[in-house]
């Protein structure tokens, strides 16, 4: 029955975002942030539904850490998927949701459009794509696709 199998495909689309909420937040746990106290969270599943995690990284020389963001991207690259479905992103902010920095804008936007949620530690969420995230954003394609001048 064709409304069953969507209700159903619904219902487990609604049960994995819970997970990847949750997920999210449990990587927060594993943040090591000492400089800034500022820990975060990311979960992110592929379009062939693996789900991976990662938490922020800080360094003494700032310029050096790493954002859940990019953590999580750069575990699914290294294992082999660049095609993703979903990102949720956690930290502790009480009032508002958490925002990616820029570099982590322009990092996800490397591996396409794809939905983004974005929470507060009560589970509440916005969305928004990768793409929404970085308006007129730098994608490989415009660069491989687009006519250039001759010099």
């Amino acid at each position: 029955m064709l409304v069953s199998r969507h209700v159903t495909k619904v219902r487990d689309q609604m049960a994995t975002l819970v997970e990847l909420i949750e997920l999210s937040h449990k990587a927060k746990e594993k943040a090591y942030s000492p400089y800034s106290n500022f820990r975060v969270g990311c979960a992110l599943i592929t379009k062939d539904g693996k789900i991976f995690t990662g938490c922020n990284v800080e360094n003494v020389s700032f310029g050096l850490s790493i954002c859940a963001e990019r953590t999580t991207l750069v575990k699914a690259v290294s294992e082999g998927y660049q095609q993703f479905d979903k990102m949720v992103i956690a930290s502790d902010l009480k009032n508002q949701v958490i925002s990616p920095c820029g570099a982590c804008r322009q990092f996800m936007v490397e591996f396409g459009d794809y939905d983004v949620y974005l929470t507060k530690p009560d589970k509440t969420y916005e969305k928004m794509s990768s793409y929404e995230l970085l308006p007129k954003t730098v994608i490989p394609t415009h660069f491989l696709n687009e006519e250039k001048i001759n010099v």
